[in-house]
């Protein structure tokens, strides 16, 4: 039996959903709240996302390049999730909780071709820029709400 592909964290964000959902969806804002530091501008993007909205972004992963993402995922202030070429999904899911929303973020690359990315540690160092992008939405969502 293969194991699951999938890394996910979670922490409690004191902002609503709603504040925290708009932040995901507008990808103008990526780059403020990627915690790997690779995510750059977006090179054609609507101004707010929805469920098969398709947008690009440049990415600098040792050298730049851009990626096409698509909304697989859009439920308005509970879950967003987008993927690239290799159908690996970034997903986020907003739960309201006491005190603000439970945020938890998901790299799923349960793919065939997911064993690829782990001799190069991405899965792990995924999980790592993950913490830091939801520190960074803690940052930005509660600068906005003080």
């Amino acid at each position: 039996m293969s194991k699951k592909k999938l890394v996910a964290t979670s922490k409690v964000i004191h902002a609503p959903a709603s504040k925290i959902f708009d932040l995901l969806a507008d990808p103008r804002q990526h780059s403020l709240i990627d915690g790997s530091g690779s995510i750059k501008d977006p090179r054609k993007a609507p101004p707010r996302l929805f469920l098969g909205a398709k947008f690009q972004m440049d990415v600098k992963i040792g050298v730049q390049y851009h990626v096409t993402n698509k909304v697989v995922a859009f439920e308005e202030n509970k879950c967003i999730a987008w993927h690239h070429f290799a159908q690996f999904v970034w997903r986020y899911d907003l739960e309201p909780v006491e005190g603000g929303t439970l945020v938890t973020e998901s790299f799923d690359y349960n793919k065939p071709w997911g064993w690829a990315i782990e001799p190069m540690h991405y899965p792990e160092k995924n999980l790592e820029s993950m913490k830091a992008t939801l520190d960074r939405i803690e940052a930005i969502t509660t600068e906005q709400s003080a």
